[in-house]
């Protein structure tokens, strides 16, 4: 069993509807032009140095599905739902919080920015 969660580069006002509507457009592949957005290079490299997304993966790896879909403004993880994830789960609210990124969960339709 598995589960999404994404990180999503937008400013701290950030409501649900346009968090869900933002992470449609990147899940479906409709990505926009433009330069890397330096918050979401520096938290998919702190996260894949701790849970490598590229062979050769740990056999406690937490992901269902890889490489992770990264784009300029994103990062979606496909975590498997089991306890292998709890200390990925907390990399990615932590990492989030430092790099100032909305975190949205498409189970619960829920957008947030970790406290710092």
């Amino acid at each position: 069993m598995s589960f999404d969660l994404a990180v999503l580069a937008m400013d701290e006002s950030a409501d649900p509807a346009t968090a869900r509507a933002m992470f449609e457009r990147c899940a479906f592949g409709r990505h926009d032009e433009g330069e890397l957005d330096e918050r979401v290079a520096g938290f998919y490299e702190r996260l894949r140095s701790r849970f490598p997304d590229r062979p050769p993966h740990a056999v406690d790896s937490p992901w269902m599905s890889t490489p992770l879909a990264v784009g300029i403004d994103h990062v979606i993880m496909n975590l498997s739902f089991s306890s292998r994830s709890d200390a990925a789960l907390r990399a990615i609210e932590e990492l989030a919080g430092e790099f100032r990124l909305v975190i949205w969960d498409p189970q619960s339709q829920e957008a947030f920015l970790p406290a710092v």
